[in-house]
């Protein structure tokens, strides 16, 4: 079951990113504000999701969020900052886009770059301990599918509309024979053995 809020003292936002893996496209990040006595029985880690649940999820929770934000860093930012700096800044992105500016962050994983004037606790795996994080990993996710799906008409042969951006052996082949698109991370190296599907 997944709790409510990290501590009850500060206005709290969960903030989670989707797309740091891709060889494709930008990374996106949602920071969310959710009411203190929120409670959901499917909300969950967007990786434990279907793709058809997570759309549902996403209507409720922009609804039921007392504030809510997404935003994205782009390929080209990536291969300039590097991607874990790209996610830290996709995050802070979103921060500033809520209406309601939080007191205090819950960040899944281990590593975040502080964003100023708020303090912040990183939780490995956040996003299947938390409401707010779970629900920041479903925006990003289905926002950074969305793209992905637009993006896809242009360049179809890549397969974009289906792994979105993610290294499987059809998207490797493809760059390997045909070459890279301008929404490739060219620092991303197809064969890097980090993104490795195996």
């Amino acid at each position: 079951m997944l709790l409510a809020r990290y501590q009850h003292e500060f206005i709290e936002a969960g903030c989670d990113e989707a797309g740091r893996g891709c060889l494709a496209g930008p990374v996106f990040a949602a920071a969310v504000i959710l009411p203190h006595d929120f409670d959901h029985a499917i909300l969950n880690d967007s990786k434990q999701i279907s793709e058809e649940i997570r759309y549902q999820l996403r209507i409720e929770i922009e609804e039921k969020a007392i504030a809510y934000a997404v935003a994205s860093v782009d390929n080209l930012e990536i291969d300039e900052i590097n991607i874990l700096n790209a996610s830290f800044l996709a995050m802070h992105r979103a921060i500033e886009k809520l209406h309601l500016m939080p007191q205090f962050l819950i960040i899944d994983g281990n590593r975040f770059k502080k964003y100023p004037n708020i303090p912040h606790e990183c939780i490995i795996k956040g996003d299947g301990k938390y409401f707010s994080i779970a629900a920041a990993s479903i925006l990003a996710k289905t926002y950074r599918d969305d793209y992905m799906q637009q993006i896809a008409i242009e360049h179809p042969e890549y397969d974009w509309h289906t792994n979105k951006g993610y290294p499987t052996i059809k998207h490797r082949k493809t760059v390997m024979e045909i070459g890279f698109t301008p929404y490739h991370r060219k620092t991303f190296r197809v064969s890097d053995p980090q993104l490795s599907i195996f």
